[in-house]
Order: structure tokens, then C-alpha cells, then sequence
């Protein structure tokens, strides 16, 4: 009877995994009846930044939460077209051959080997995967679908948005042609506008001056938009006269001579580094004051543009509501800028903009684009605060720590949450493994490094001590959602850290006149706020607003260090250091808690003190049987 009912119950449910991979942060999302059920990076797993491999390690998480194999799945969904692609990069080496001939050959080594025949490939690698599960040889693999690229980035901004109807404005590198697209959202239906086609590229533009200011490519350009605070816009009116030409309805086109991403190895050309007159930045060298008025003009420039889409938008379409996505997105100063211009009402951001976010979107597709299901509309939204990835029991994490004759102790919430507050009052730096992992790059009480804001010193030290990254890379705040207004101009929920606003003035100290005469980075340590640890050189902050109803043990914690300290605020950066993903299992945490000079690591309800702690080779290879809450 029991199997019957469960038999029954599964002819209900109808399962979609979507998939991005081979180029840059691959990702595996599923979908139960068009709700996300589970949604990692590859990264996560292989310990390997922005992985591009196929996401074995996700898929087979996302299928073992669900007890499904690959024959439950209805059908698996590719996040872009590939022969698409392959025609862009074939009709961009016609058009600028025979220069370029050495990056043409080594591009077409990789899409002669795999991603020409990607079907053929994607195929191989699911039966691989359906035989580590099942070791059952005679299956059939579910239908394979593939979306387009911007397709997949409008479905993951407007879908899971809380919005009926909204633009859709998505702007990255480039897809398989276009750069930036706009849509339509409605109900459950996406309908295109108009899209600028490559080599035409904000996002491309933007990595460009990354490359040049000494940053990688695809990963750095967050730096550039720390750096860009500590420069002047000095260089906009050259970018604006010789590299880029904007319209008034914020429509653009490069001049593609300053460029070498449509024909080489390099980003820039000697025609650019003559017009800055210097050769791009080494990395690891010296960033001088000429580096940050570059990025500070780079930045202006890129909000001039997405301010001018957003005006020529509403005005074309009169919809209230706009939705982002896109690597462009993930700038959130740009995002702050637009959101304080009043043009919508209401603006809504895909947490996971990027390339693993397209795993989301292309599921999406193939829920409401391909089976036609109609859509419920979350006031909020569906992106259940992007906690969305690998969750850990108390009972796994005690086994660990056994396993490995760990020091610890298990205190209650309420126990805990006075006693990590009664730590960050002392100033002691602290890693929080909370619950389920996010999906996207950014830590939002998951997987976080916590600290007191009111520390003066609280930014170099984990910058330098514990990140071990550039020291003018600024913290944000995490703060309780009806105190928002309390601390900063902002009136909107920031859920996923992708807002930047103004600190309120009545918390913000003058700076002496010989302080003000201070340039770059000789500005970092200066106290510029009741929260210095993170209000950056220009009374900023990136902010992420805390719900109870998303995130109620972070939530908790927070209330506790605002009772205790009247603050209802605390820095939260990403539980990683420099180059390596985000920590995903207890091991992780424990290994990067040793590795730094982090004071203590809570594992849930279990906390550790560095002290206490024994002798540690971060050579240690732990293998950690666990079960799935």
C-alpha cells in the first residue's frame, strides 16, 4: 500500500535539471513541479575557482537530495546554443583575418575535440553519471534541450522575480551574439525587444580596462569596482571621445581597434595602451593613482550606460518593474545609482547573475517556455534567499570534528548567539557555516566570515590576516532588515548584497582638512563613520538586509550583537581566501579556519576556539561521510 501511494505520489512530480558548463562557473540546478529544489556550483565541490568542467559533482548533489536518478528527470536543459557560437567565432575570424590566426587555431583545437559535438558530449557524460548511480547500463537519458544564452539570463531575472510583469534588461561579455538583450516578462511568458550583437560589449568594455588596471579577467572585475572609489573620472571624456560612442537612448558601439578579444590572446591592443599612455598593469605590482582614475572613469561610464538603457526602456515600454541579469549586474554601485534615479518602482536583481545563474534560467525555460506551465508569483520571490545548496547536520558535523580529534563545543542557539555576540564585541573575527550553502558568488550568512563594523581596524585585518587579498578591498554589512533605514539611505530590502548606498549622514564623522588632502589607498584607514569597518572611501556600503523569514538564525544572531551593542549590523564577507571558491563542506571551513589567523569557527551549533585547536597540515585530504538534511 505504502509503495503504491509513493509510486502514485512520484507520477506527480515532475522533475528538470538544468546545466551551464565549458566556459566559465558551471552549475547544476533542479527544478520539482517549476520549483528550485537544490542549485550548486561546480566550484564548490572540486575546490577549483570558477570550474567550467562538467558539473558532475552538482548533478549527482541535486539527485541524491531528491532520491531521483536521471531517469525521474522529464528532461535536462543546456543553458546556450552552441553551433551559435561557433558561427560568431567563425564570421569574427573572417572578418579580421588573416590577424588573430594564433587564437583561431587554439579555439578551434577545443571545438574541433569536444564543443562542436557538445550534444554527443553532454550525452556521454549524464550515462557516465546515470552508471556511477544506478550501475544499470540499458536506460534511456531524458530528453536534452538547449536554450539561448541571454534567453537563459532574462528566464533566471524575471521568473523567480516577485514581479507579474517587468523589462528585462540583461548585459554581460556575450552570449552566442548579443551582449545585451531586453525583454519582456509577463506572467509566463518572455518576449524579446532588442539586442546589441557582439563585438559590441559593456561587459567586454568593462574587462577590458580590468585586464589593463592588472586584474583577471571574468573574476576580477569586482576589484576594479572597489578600486574605482579611490580614483577621479578623469578618463571618461577620452573613453567617451575615442572608445566608446553612447547614444542618448544609451545604445552604444566600440571602436574595436582599441580591442584584441575578438582576435587574440589579450584583451587590449597597443592602440589602446598608446591612447592611456602606458602598457597594461603586471599583476602583483604596484597599483598607482593612474590605475584608480581608470577604474573610477570606467565605472562612471558603465553607469552613464545603464542608467540611459533604463530611461529609454521605461520610456518605450511604460512597464514599472525591471528585472536584471547578466555579469553586468553583479555591479552593484551601478545598481545602487540606478536604483536612487527613481525610474522604476521597483528593481529586482538574479542573485546569481552570471554563467551559473544560466543553469536556473535555462531550467526555467524549459518549465514555462517548453511545457507551457504557468508561473506562481513569490512576493518576495522564489530564490529562497539563494540558500539553495549543500546542508550539513549537527550529527555530521560532531562525526567530523570526532573523526579528526577536534576541539569543540555544542552550545544551544541561544547560548551561541550571546556568546558569538559577546566574541565580535571583543573584536575577534569569526567563521559562521550556517545552514544550506548559497547558489551565486556572493556569502549571505551561510557561508560567511563575520566581524564587528565598529572596529576601526576590523577591514585590514581581514584583508591582510585573514583573506589575504589587496587591502583596499572594501567589507559590507549585513543588517537586520527593518533597521536598513537606520544606518543607510536605502528604503529597499537588499537580500542578496547587490546595492550599494549611502551611509546616513547622522553616523558619518568629518574628516580633518589634512585627511582630505590624503589620495588612493593613503584614504583607507581613515575613520569615516560610527561602522568604519565597512563604510567605504565615499560613505558607502554594499549591503545585504537580513529577514527573519529567509535566514532566521543569522537573523538571530544579528538581533542578539544589536542587544547587546545597539549596532544591528555586522561585516559579513565570504568564508574563502584569495583564489579559492567559497567553502562548501565542514572540512573546507575547518581547513580555512586553520590556514588564517581567524579567532573562531562556529559549524552550526558547534564552536571551535583557535586556541584550542591542535597542529594543523593543511595537506590533510579529509573524505567526510555525510547525510542529507
Amino acid at each position: 500500500m505504502i509503495d503504491n501511494l509513493k509510486f502514485f505520489l512520484n507520477l506527480t512530480k515532475t522533475y528538470i535539471l538544468g546545466i551551464s558548463c565549458f566556459y566559465h562557473d558551471s552549475a547544476a540546478v533542479l527544478l520539482c513541479n517549476g520549483e528550485i529544489i537544490k542549485a550548486v556550483q561546480e566550484e564548490r565541490f572540486t575546490r577549483k575557482k570558477h570550474d567550467s568542467n562538467f558539473p558532475k559533482n552538482a548533478i549527482l548533489y541535486c539527485l541524491e537530495y531528491a532520491k531521483i536518478d536521471l531517469t525521474d528527470i522529464e528532461n535536462i536543459i543546456y543553458y546556450e546554443k552552441p553551433l551559435l557560437t561557433f558561427e560568431r567565432l567563425l564570421e569574427t575570424y573572417l572578418a579580421t583575418a588573416p590577424r588573430g590566426i594564433r587564437s583561431f587555431i587554439s579555439a578551434m583545437q577545443v571545438w574541433l575535440k569536444e564543443k562542436l559535438f557538445l550534444k554527443s558530449v553532454l550525452k556521454k557524460e549524464l550515462i557516465n553519471l546515470q552508471n556511477i548511480i544506478s550501475k544499470n547500463e540499458k536506460f534511456t537519458l531524458p530528453k536534452l534541450l538547449f536554450s539561448e544564452h541571454h534567453l537563459s539570463h532574462a528566464a533566471a531575472a524575471f521568473y523567480p522575480s516577485p514581479f507579474n510583469e517587468s523589462i528585462i534588461l540583461c548585459m554581460d561579455g556575450v552570449g552566442e551574439w548579443a551582449t545585451t538583450s531586453t525583454w519582456i516578462g509577463k506572467d509566463n511568458k518572455i518576449t524579446p525587444l532588442w539586442e546589441i550583437s557582439f563585438p559590441h560589449s559593456l561587459g567586454l568594455l568593462y574587462s577590458a580596462f580590468t585586464f589593463y588596471c592588472g586584474f583577471k579577467v571574468n573574476s576580477g572585475e569586482y576589484k576594479l569596482m572597489g578600486l574605482a572609489p579611490y580614483g577621479k573620472p578623469k578618463y571618461v571624456k577620452k573613453i567617451k571621445d575615442e572608445i566608446i560612442d553612447i547614444k542618448d537612448d544609451g545604445t552604444f558601439k566600440l571602436d574595436i581597434t582599441y580591442f584584441k578579444f575578438h582576435r587574440g590572446f589579450r584583451m587590449t591592443s597597443r592602440k589602446f595602451h598608446k591612447l592611456f599612455g602606458a602598457p597594461p598593469r603586471k599583476r602583483e605590482t604596484e597599483i598607482k593613482q593612474f590605475h584608480m582614475d581608470l577604474a573610477a572613469s570606467i565605472q562612471a561610464v558603465t553607469e552613464e550606460i545603464v542608467i540611459k538603457l533604463a530611461k529609454s526602456l521605461k520610456k518605450e515600454t511604460g512597464i514599472k518593474k525591471l528585472c536584471l541579469a547578466g555579469g553586468v549586474a553583479l555591479n552593484c554601485v551601478a545598481n545602487g545609482k540606478l536604483l536612487n534615479e527613481g525610474i522604476f518602482d521597483d528593481i529586482w536583481i538574479q542573485p546569481a547573475s552570471g554563467d551559473a545563474g544560466s543553469a536556473l534560467g535555462a531550467a526555467l525555460v524549459s518549465w514555462h517556455d517548453y511545457l507551457k506551465k504557468p508561473r506562481k508569483v513569490d512576493i518576495n520571490d522564489s530564490m529562497k534567499g539563494t540558500y539553495l545548496g549543500c546542508d550539513f547536520s549537527n550529527s555530521d558535523i560532531i562525526n567530523f570534528l570526532n573523526k579528526i580529534k577536534a576541539p569543540f563545543k555544542t552550545l544551544k542557539d541561544l547560548e551561541l548567539f550571546e556568546k558569538i555576540s559577546e566574541m565580535l564585541d571583543e573584536g575577534k573575527v569569526i567563521g559562521w557555516f550556517n545552514g544550506p550553502m548559497e547558489f551565486g558568488p556572493r556569502a549571505l550568512g551561510g557561508r560567511s566570515i563575520i566581524g564587528d563594523p565598529r572596529n576601526r581596524e576590523m577591514q585590514s585585518i581581514m584583508n591582510l590576516k585573514i583573506k589575504y587579498r589587496e587591502s583596499f578591498r572594501p567589507f559590507a554589512p549585513s543588517i537586520l532588515e527593518e533597521d536598513v533605514n537606520n544606518q543607510f539611505e536605502l528604503n529597499n530590502r537588499s537580500p542578496y548584497m547587490l546595492l550599494v548606498a549611502p551611509v546616513k549622514k547622522e553616523i558619518c564623522k568629518k574628516l580633518t582638512k589634512k585627511e582630505e588632502k590624503l589620495f588612493g589607498i593613503e584614504k583607507i584607514n581613515l575613520v569615516r563613520s560610527s561602522i568604519p569597518a565597512i563604510t567605504h572611501i565615499d560613505y558607502s556600503a554594499r549591503i545585504q538586509t537580513v529577514s527573519k523569514k529567509t535566514n532566521p538564525r543569522y537573523y538571530n544572531l544579528i538581533n542578539t550583537f544589536k542587544k547587546r551593542t545597539g549596532c544591528p549590523s555586522i561585516v559579513n564577507t565570504s568564508f574563502n581566501v584569495r583564489g579559492e571558491p567559497i567553502v562548501c563542506t565542514p572540512q573546507d571551513a575547518y581547513r580555512c579556519f586553520m590556514r588564517t589567523e581567524m579567532d573562531v569557527l562556529v559549524l552550526q551549533n558547534q564552536i571551535l576556539l583557535k586556541n584550542e585547536q591542535k597542529t594543523f597540515n593543511s595537506d590533510t585530504n579529509w573524505k567526510m561521510e555525510f547525510e542529507l538534511d
